[in-house]
């Protein structure tokens, strides 16, 4: 493959563009050959030199191995790759193994699918929010009906009271009441006269998925059989059944885990619709697989391709090598969203969205940035939709089709992504299938597996989340949102990445709101400001998180003035913040002069050391979560 084509492409390599002032006769591609040819080992030798000076004496691939990055399913990213790291032939866009994309045309013509969605119970207040983002860009709706969060279903109609319904696919989200809540859509096509073949959409059918968040027994798969049935006669533009990975990436799965019991739960569907008589082409058209997008774009691009890639196969051992192409619906992940600091998921949900739009996902659903807060007022679904409409409009990304496609390092994350999905998906299978895997635990003990190394990660803020553990503003205004129904939680928990330090913030909030001050912490600056600055800055942000707020006195202090300006302070606790040669000299003084003070406890910021009066060391790497939930016992917040 030559660097002018991509994987996958064939003909002539593209010639570059000249320029106006090149000169006459002249090959950019002849003057290339012009530099010197670098080896993989002369990269290599320079990476060991920087090592070298960071204090890390390593060589050969070991250099390399030290600036790689472990990612969940026992991925390795690695800092370079080159046309080495090869992968199989992704194909062609449209063909098997639909790795870049489920259609020849991808999503050029008219760009992916916005779909945003709406879960608000009241059917005026929902129809008025429909109509708003089908005016201003949303060309799909994705409706929760029934239960607490949705429409009643005898309202769906007045929800949708002015939509056109030949236009605009719907896409159902009733729980456990989708027959109903299809019905009820089926009689609206019919009493307003949509052509059976121009109605779009899906009826929301997931009897697994309804499993995996309620934990009850799996039910109502006769009806979804059904209603795929009546699809398949009679409305060929819906589809019956949801493939709804989102459960399980809430519940913290891994990229690879979300993969494979999507692909257990579509082979379930697919032995169900098949005993029932469709034909296996017929029973893959009658599913649409959702996947969430983080902001991890990267990973997300990998996993949607690698969806592709597996459920062709999935297809092909089913005997319809032609059918497995997947019909991709991408959400940005809930579990990325933030309490604090809501603002930052504006920029969480362009990058997922960046992800999944260049991922090749059919649809895309951008959650509001206040989606945590509660039910989203116009504003954020406003900037939600406009996500989507800048990228395809303004960034034209719809218009090349699978653009990541050829980059060495993708197509490398993409076949890793593949084999450790379909790894879980044989342990799933083996198991019996999804539904049994649910039942006896093994997911839910997969997962949470899975989510408790990363939490120690989030812990250790070795994961950063900007606004919460990096960088938090305690003076910040709440967002205060109208409350959003309470979830059904009985099945797989729902977790959240800050939900460790949103516990922490919270009680810093009621100490304020019964004291009228936040808990403190005094920073004990040792010596010239190019001494502390640093550790202060690291010692601040680490403290917020947890809702301690960082006091420090402008000028440095020392054993002497240590005591007095600790008690001016109010704080409770103290942190002492230098180098490690003024600690050689101050840090154990200083310590005793605060603990007689009055502090609690003394910390220090730097590597743990012998000074006998300090408690506790903080450092990167540390549990912060553990060392803030002791800091507010400690002074007493409850």
């Amino acid at each position: 493959m030559t660097p002018t084509t991509r994987r996958g492409e064939s003909g002539p390599p593209l010639r570059p563009v000249q320029g106006p002032d090149a000169p006459a006769g002249t090959d950019p591609e002849a003057r290339c050959g012009e530099f010197p040819e670098v080896s993989h080992e002369q990269w290599q030798r320079l990476v060991e030199g920087v090592l070298r000076k960071s204090g890390r004496d390593v060589s050969g691939a070991a250099a390399e191995d030290a600036l790689s990055t472990t990612l969940e399913d026992g991925l390795t990213v690695r800092p370079l790759y080159t046309g080495r790291d090869t992968a199989p032939d992704a194909g062609h866009p449209g063909f098997a193994p639909y790795v870049r994309g489920g259609r020849p045309e991808g999503s050029a013509a008219g760009g992916w699918d916005v779909r945003q969605r709406h879960a608000r119970p009241e059917p005026g207040r929902t129809n008025e929010a429909v109509l708003a983002d089908l005016e201003n860009g949303a060309t799909s709706l994705w409706l929760a009906v029934g239960g607490t969060a949705g429409v009643p279903v005898p309202a769906l109609g007045d929800a949708l009271s002015g939509v056109y319904l030949d236009l605009a696919a719907v896409v159902l989200d009733a729980g456990g009441e989708f027959g109903g809540a299809a019905h009820a859509l089926l009689r609206l096509y019919e009493e307003r006269g949509v052509p059976r073949e121009a109605a779009r959409g899906n009826l929301g059918a997931d009897p697994l998925g309804l499993s995996a968040r309620t934990g009850d027994e799996a039910s109502g798969m006769d009806e979804a059989v059904a209603l795929a049935r009546l699809c398949h006669d009679t409305y060929p533009g819906l589809r019956a059944l949801t493939v709804d990975a989102l459960p399980y990436h809430e519940a913290g799965a891994s990229a690879a885990q979300e993969l494979g019991c999507s692909l257990a739960t579509g082979a379930a569907y697919l032995r169900r619709l098949t005993e029932a008589g469709l034909p296996v082409e017929a029973a893959c058209g009658q599913l649409e697989f959702r996947y969430a997008a983080t902001a991890d774009q990267f990973l997300t691009i990998a996993k949607l391709r690698a969806a592709r890639r597996l459920w062709s196969r999935v297809a092909e051992v089913c005997g319809a090598p032609g059918s497995g192409a997947q019909l991709q619906h991408a959400v940005t992940s809930p579990v990325m969203m933030t309490r604090r600091d809501p603002w930052v998921n504006m920029l969480r949900t362009t990058v997922a969205c960046l992800g999944a739009g260049v991922g090749g996902a059919d649809s895309v659903t951008v959650l509001p940035f206040d989606h945590q807060l509660g039910l989203p007022d116009a504003f954020a679904r406003r900037i939600a939709r406009n996500t989507s409409v800048i990228l395809l409009e303004e960034s034209n990304l719809g218009r090349v089709i699978d653009p990541a496609g050829g980059s060495w390092y993708v197509e490398r994350l993409t076949d890793d992504l593949a084999h450790a999905a379909w790894a879980f998906f044989r342990e799933l299978e083996r198991a019996g299938g999804q539904q049994a895997a649910l039942r006896s635990g093994l997911v839910g003990d997969r997962l949470a597996a899975t989510w408790e190394i990363r939490s120690k990660n989030l812990a250790r803020r070795r994961e950063p989340i900007t606004g919460v553990s990096e960088f938090p503003n305690l003076a910040e205004t709440p967002v205060v949102r109208e409350p959003a129904p309470a979830e059904d939680c009985r099945g797989l928990p729902r977790v959240r990445r800050d939900q460790a330090y949103e516990v922490l913030r919270r009680r810093s909030d009621a100490h304020l709101v019964a004291t009228g001050v936040r808990p403190r912490v005094f920073l004990a600056a040792l010596g010239p400001a190019a001494a502390h600055t640093a550790r202060a800055t690291f010692a601040a942000n680490l403290f917020q998180a947890g809702g301690v707020e960082p006091v420090h006195d402008p000028a440095s202090v020392d054993a002497s003035t240590a005591a007095e300006a600790f008690v001016r302070s109010g704080a409770a606790v103290a942190c002492l913040c230098s180098s490690d040669e003024l600690y050689e000299d101050q840090a154990e003084a200083v310590a005793k002069a605060l603990t007689s003070a009055g502090a609690q406890r003394v910390f220090l910021a730097g590597r743990p050391s012998t000074y006998a009066a300090v408690d506790e060391y903080v450092l990167a790497g540390c549990d912060a979560v553990a060392i803030l939930s002791s800091v507010l016992d400690r002074m007493g917040v409850a």
